[in-house]
């Protein structure tokens, strides 16, 4: 054979060489490949169900009709339990009247209070004729859950609408601020909570809407929930010095705790809503609707402690 075509043949058997060395670099590749994509799908089904195995909610047993455990930080859901059934909110409904005199009114407006302010079933203490700033009647009133101080409030926002009843035209405040924040399954008929009728409350709400409301006011006016982190506080009026014991009783035993309000009528049964922090910047709030006056109590303590042990595991 000449050495033109010898020299052919050999580049011929060195091109078919590389090619089938490619091939084979090509199919281990893929091969390689695949088996990595294989093993990340086992690691991370492992880890799936390493992360869903452990349920610290599971044994939880809660007098509560309605509740849930929402972790702000990962806008996700832990815990819940019937959350988007309206039910009677009792004084949670304060923090709303809260929101509206932030927005409506100078937080160093005076409050003059009048006999008819101390209508509502209750008393708080408020005297005829001291004045307030309205910053500190609003304080006031979340932390003692003042049925009279939600009233004066009420009636002064209202009364600037002179065509109106004052208090019905503050509650479509409400209710058109509640629908501005995404309030979907919550009604509101005065500024307090309390009872209208045997068989109507004055507002009604899900476990899911008062914690949407609980975040949007620890997001936009922190300031206005601060107050309720303390057991007690003394308020400094025109008249006097008033002693303020928060309504929540367990308030010191919450670790980490960022704000709370409490709300109980016979129809509602207890409520209480918190947020605390269970990390550095790590709030979680709870909401529990429907339970007994204690029980609410020991309700939120149960889901605080689940909580805990939860999101280590998640």
């Amino acid at each position: 054979m000449s050495n033109k075509f010898k020299n052919f043949f050999d580049k011929e058997i060195r091109a078919k060489y590389l090619v089938s060395i490619l091939a084979l670099l090509c199919i281990s590749s893929i091969l390689f490949f695949c088996m990595l994509i294989k093993v990340g799908e086992k690691t991370e089904k492992k880890q799936f169900v390493k992360n869903t195995a452990f349920d610290a909610f599971q044994e939880i047993n809660l007098t509560a009709q309605s509740a849930i455990v929402w972790d702000v930080l990962n806008q996700r859901e832990l815990f819940s339990k019937n959350p988007d059934k309206p039910l009677p909110l009792a004084s949670l409904t304060k923090i709303l009247t809260a929101i509206v005199t932030k927005e409506k009114i100078n937080d160093n407006q005076k409050i003059i209070i009048t006999k008819e302010y101390l209508k509502p079933e209750g008393d708080s203490g408020l005297v005829v004729d001291d004045i307030w700033q309205a910053r500190e009647l609003r304080d006031f009133t979340l932390l003692t859950s003042s049925n009279d101080g939600a009233f004066a409030l009420a009636t002064l926002i209202g009364s600037k609408n002179s065509n109106t009843n004052p208090e019905v035209q503050f509650v479509k405040y409400m209710n058109d601020t509640a629908t501005k924040i995404g309030l979907v399954n919550s009604r509101f008929f005065n500024e307090h909570g309390l009872d209208k009728k045997e068989d109507m409350s004055g507002a009604y709400g899900s476990a899911r809407d008062m914690t949407i409301l609980f975040e949007h006011t620890l997001k936009n006016y922190p300031e206005i929930l601060e107050v309720t982190r303390y057991k007690k506080l003394d308020f400094v009026s025109n008249e006097k010095t008033y002693s303020a014991t928060n309504t929540n009783n367990y308030v010191d035993q919450i670790p980490g705790i960022i704000a709370s309000k409490t709300g109980y009528t016979d129809l509602a049964g207890g409520n209480l809503i918190i947020a605390f922090d269970v990390g550095l910047g790590h709030p979680v709030i709870i909401s529990v609707l429907g339970s007994t006056e204690e029980g609410r109590f020991t309700d939120v303590l149960q889901l605080i402690d689940a909580t805990l042990k939860q999101i280590p595991n998640l």
